[in-house]
């Protein structure tokens, strides 16, 4: 009879002690390597396979206990992948928490409009929070990666803020930079004004390029792109100095020069008529409307004011008169 109340006695204290550490542990902090780790869990990932993969990083948590407490509290498949931070002082409670609600971290990688692909790709090694897939790759091979038939991705990415789960890759985000232009152009195809010179839509992402390029304003964008049309449509040359910047490459010093007006390059506008062969940056939503809804208008011609805006020109005697106005300081 002793015997077997010591049995249960056991079993009591066993109970207890089971319910205490039940209780205890998950809300016990889990050891840490630092005071704040970084950690990624990777697609498709059990979670044994993130229990390692925290561990590796330096975040000490018991696998077995931790797919028992999911068992319990029925998350077991409902972690998420992606990259996240703890700090010292998380339990493995609010861990579990933390990979169910996908409380990831996110970097953020700001596209300017009117860049160009090498300063693009610049920005985006530079950054640290993504995982460079790129390095190595010629911008050829990158274009290719996109579905891209050209030697660069070179007006074929969006501008704008992206936000991304760090160490994910720069591809990654070169694709939804490219899926995002593609629908941009689409939309704005579709929807374009009637009569334009422009053969198919990568004429029209051409041609924003150009308008990003050479508009100091918003309020500009419409009528520096009806010149360009009127000119296109007349045969004329759209003498415009973004071309033939952009075709000096790296070897454009900052000064423009005469001489670089008059060497032919496949970019020279001032050389050749009609459009450059690719677009020479990446056009914001508004170059894209203007190219395909320039303003109504008879212009020709545009010379900057000198604070931003321009003055427009329907006749090469009034833009001449212009130009001795606002960059020659004639009255």
């Amino acid at each position: 009879m002793r015997t077997i109340l010591q049995i249960f006695l056991l079993l009591g204290f066993a109970a207890a002690a089971l319910a205490g550490f039940a209780t205890w542990w998950p809300n016990h902090p889990v050891e840490m390597r630092e005071d704040m780790v970084e950690f990624r869990i990777l697609p498709g990932s059990s979670l044994r396979a993130a229990t390692s993969q925290m561990n590796e990083a330096g975040v000490a948590v018991n696998a077995d206990l931790l797919v028992v407490l999911a068992r319990w509290q029925g998350v077991t498949k409902g972690i998420k992948a992606g990259s996240y931070a703890v700090t010292r002082g998380i339990t493995p409670a609010g861990l579990l928490a933390k990979l169910s609600r996908g409380d990831v971290t996110q970097g953020e990688s700001v596209l300017v409009e009117g860049w160009t692909w090498r300063q693009w790709r610049v920005r985006l090694d530079q950054n640290q929070d993504l995982r460079h897939e790129t390095t190595g790759m010629s911008d050829r091979d990158i274009a290719r990666r996109l579905g891209i038939d050209a030697e660069t991705p070179e007006g074929w990415l969006f501008p704008d803020t992206y936000l991304f789960d760090k160490q994910s890759s720069d591809l990654e985000l070169l694709v939804r930079a490219h899926r995002a232009m593609r629908k941009k152009l689409e939309v704005a195809w579709v929807g374009r004004a009637a009569g334009l010179p422009y053969a198919d839509p990568y004429q029209a992402l051409i041609m924003a390029s150009v308008i990003e390029k050479e508009t100091g304003r918003d309020a500009d964008r419409g009528l520096v792109a009806a010149v360009f049309v009127n000119r296109l449509k007349r045969g004329m040359p759209l003498q415009t100095d973004p071309t033939v910047i952009y075709g000096l490459g790296q070897g454009f010093d900052g000064n423009l020069r005469k001489r670089d007006l008059l060497a032919d390059t496949a970019y020279n506008t001032y050389t050749r008529r009609g459009l450059p062969p690719t677009p020479i940056a990446m056009p914001g939503a508004a170059s894209l409307q203007a190219a395909l809804h320039p303003t109504d208008s008879d212009a020709l011609y545009f010379v900057a004011r000198g604070d931003g805006s321009s003055q427009f020109s329907n006749s090469l005697d009034e833009h001449n008169r212009a130009v001795a106005r606002y960059q020659k300081g004639s009255k």
